[in-house]
Formats: structure tokens, C-alpha cells, sequence
């Protein structure tokens, strides 16, 4: 088997894991093609900007990910940090242009949980005088 770069990357419950090699430029997602798995242009997008970075075409890379957990952003998300974690390893002289880009840098934000006599995490049943 060829030599291959992994990464992983997490969104709120989501997490993906990336592999990345030397191929035909196959983008798979769960057994699916990146079109298949994310049909909208903003996911599409959001998955493939850290391959904007890479020097050489797309073309050049066969991607497969695993993506558990999460919905349809978190997933999106997950896997951009996975790609870019997985061409940092690849190629270390990337750091700096994928740092500067934002995708290196995990969004921490998670679902706050809802406490007890509260409607949600935050909001209050309405006051009443009388």
C-alpha cells in the first residue's frame, strides 16, 4: 500500500478522519463521492479550501474520509481541519499559509447544556408578579 498522510479533525459532535496520497484524485466520504456526500456548493466548498493551498492540482491526491457524529456542517467542517492536519504532515512547509488561512485552528464551540428550572441552556420561564 502507498505511503499516506493522516488527519483528524472534530466540530462540535462531529469527527473525520483524513487520509491523503499520491493518486487520480478521487475525493471519497464514507464510500461516497465528495459531490454524493455534501451536494451543496457551501459544503463542497468549505471541504475543499484547504486544497487551494496545495502548489499542485487536485488531481494529484486521492482523499478518503470517515466522518462520524454531527450534522451536515459540523461534518463539513470537521473534515476541512482533517485535510488540512493531513497536508501539514504531508508537506510542513504549508504551516504558515494554512495558519494564516484560519484552518488549522479547531472552532471549540459546543452545544451548551440545558440546566434544570430552565427552558434551554440560558432562557428563563417568563417572570410573573402576581
Amino acid at each position: 500500500m502507498e505511503q499516506y498522510y493522516e488527519g483528524i479533525g472534530r466540530r462540535k459532535r462531529a469527527t473525520a478522519r483524513v487520509r491523503i496520497m499520491r493518486g487520480s484524485g478521487s475525493f471519497v466520504i464514507n464510500e461516497k463521492s465528495l459531490e454524493e456526500y455534501f451536494p451543496t456548493e457551501r459544503d463542497n466548498k468549505t471541504v475543499t479550501e484547504p486544497l487551494g493551498i496545495l502548489d499542485t492540482n487536485r488531481s494529484d491526491y486521492d482523499i478518503s474520509v470517515l466522518v462520524k457524529g454531527g450534522g451536515v456542517i459540523g461534518q463539513a467542517s470537521s473534515v476541512r481541519l482533517g485535510l488540512a492536519r493531513a497536508i501539514l504532515k504531508m508537506d510542513p512547509e504549508l504551516r504558515m499559509p494554512l495558519s494564516h488561512a484560519g484552518f488549522l485552528s479547531r472552532d471549540a464551540r459546543e452545544k451548551e447544556r440545558k440546566k434544570p428550572g430552565l427552558k434551554g441552556a440560558r432562557k428563563a420561564p417568563t417572570y410573573t408578579k402576581r
